[in-house]
């Protein structure tokens, strides 16, 4: 999977370019953006087992570094990628980084939990600036960065049906079974609430197909 645009506005230039700069990089960068990018890839597919050793591997390579600031960049996007999924902690692997971060940095981190009141937009990555202002994930073409934005507008409230729908089927295109089993989760919640039981047939279906795929 190609690295994510949350990767790329949140972990910094030296660590995504490691094997193209001169002289040759450290070893921890290019350790830790091949870990980075496996860990997105396993998780957003389900596969918790290795998620978990692959995060485990970049935040030891980067811890290698003795700098908090580097490794709360680390937490900081586990936390998006794991808000992707609907699953929140209020980044609790960064808050204890937090005072070593930037403000851009616990922005982010604000922003993704939904903590928006006094928020500075312009502090945020780019792409996330706009949803603020909007309400709408818009037209951000990242698919995860979309699926971020998505949640942080539902953690704030403010997510619409469309919205809802949109990050259903940005997951489904992927093939994210994690995100698409949690999105398509908003959409029956959304069904019983409405009393729509045939909408909710139909989501429940399509929900056990994603547990269960045909072999």
């Amino acid at each position: 999977m190609k690295i994510s645009t949350v990767l790329l506005s949140i972990l910094p230039a030296a660590l995504l370019i490691a094997c193209s700069s001169k002289p040759p990089a450290p070893e921890w960068q290019g350790n830790a953006y091949g870990s980075m990018q496996s860990f997105s890839s396993a998780y957003l597919s389900g596969n918790t087992r290795v998620a978990d050793l692959e995060f485990a591997r970049a935040r030891d390579a980067v811890a290698s570094t003795g700098r908090a600031d580097l490794v709360a960049r680390v937490e900081l996007t586990r936390c998006a990628t794991r808000a992707a999924s609907l699953e929140f902690d209020n980044c609790a692997g960064f808050q204890p980084l937090a005072q070593d971060a930037d403000a851009g940095e616990r922005s982010y981190a604000a922003y993704l939990n939904g903590r928006w009141q006094g928020l500075d937009a312009g502090l945020l990555p780019p792409h996330h600036r706009a949803v603020v202002s909007s309400g709408s994930i818009g037209d951000i073409q990242d698919p995860l960065a979309r699926l971020v934005a998505a949640a942080a507008l539902l953690q704030s409230g403010r997510l619409t049906p469309a919205d809802i729908g949109n990050a259903t089927e940005t997951a489904s295109a992927q093939g994210w079974r994690r995100p698409l089993l949690a999105w398509l989760g908003v959409q029956l919640q959304r069904a019983r609430a409405a009393n729509d039981s045939e909408a909710q047939t139909r989501i429940q279906r399509r929900m056990d197909l994603v547990v269960k795929p045909q072999s």
